[in-house]
């Protein structure tokens, strides 16, 4: 999911990394709704607030979402700063994985202060949304950022508007027989669905456990960069196989050269 790179990657690629970092979004935002009344996973609504507090002139309120929405904003640029500087010093697949551990350690740093210090005040709540919406803009700039734009999890105004477009397309039989077409509208449609099935079973769990689902959104990110480092690790113990067959049978034809 992790290890390749724009137009390198392929359509599995996409679908694997679209659902499961849908998945998590869809979980931070339906905690953050449940727990902060705000949503975390996309910008559009607060910048139409920020619009309101400003024409009211409630300028702290405005202030905190202008900040909110710089950090969304300022975590798609941290993460796509990375891909583009590091790729070449750390290769691919940590270069791309270090965004995605900050994601992990932002959202970990929230469940942990809810479990020991959050006292529900204003001021507690405007930090952990303005953490939450960083770690969800981190997350948003790399999954575009690495997939050519093909692939955004954190919020889905775009994706079913391209929705609508295709399935009109598809009234066309020619469109219809285009298998991008096809693939593409499958991509959006299970990226939808892994989003609304990561919210409803946040919502279940934390109903019940509370901020221990934080620890659990953290388990499944993990599970991404856990993922690309056993394939990265089975690719080179297949490669030291391969290499010490060959040695092997280079040995071979020199003893019977010799013989």
């Amino acid at each position: 999911m992790l290890r390749k790179f724009s137009e390198f990657r392929s359509y599995s690629d996409n679908l694997r990394l679209g659902s499961i970092t849908a998945f998590s979004a869809g979980m931070v935002n339906v905690i953050s709704v449940i727990a902060f009344f705000a949503f975390t996973s996309n910008v559009t609504g607060h910048y139409a607030i920020l619009a309101q507090e400003i024409s009211k002139g409630n300028w702290y309120q405005a202030a905190v979402v202008l900040l909110w929405v710089s950090l969304f904003l300022g975590g798609s640029f941290v993460s796509n700063l990375i891909v583009i500087h590091s790729s070449s010093l750390l290769g691919r697949y940590l270069s791309h994985a270090i965004p995605i551990s900050m994601e992990i350690l932002c959202l970990l740093s929230v469940g942990l202060y809810m479990q020991h210090y959050y006292t529900q005040t204003l001021q507690e709540t405007e930090m952990l949304v303005g953490i939450m919406l960083f770690a969800m803009g981190i997350q948003n700039g790399l999954t575009a950022s690495i997939s050519n734009f093909s692939v955004k999890t954190t919020h889905l105004t775009g994706l079913t508007t391209d929705l609508g477009i295709l399935f009109s397309m598809f009234t066309k039989k020619k469109y219809r027989n285009d298998i991008n077409l096809v693939k593409r509208a499958k991509l959006l449609i299970i990226i939808a669905s892994m989003y609304m099935l990561g919210g409803v079973i946040s919502g279940y769990l934390y109903i019940n456990i509370g901020y221990k689902t934080f620890y659990i959104v953290c388990c499944v990110l993990v599970g991404i960069i856990l993922y690309d480092f056993y394939h990265i690790s089975l690719l080179k113990l297949n490669l030291r196989k391969q290499n010490k067959a060959n040695s092997l049978s280079q040995k071979e034809i020199y003893n019977i050269g010799n013989s």
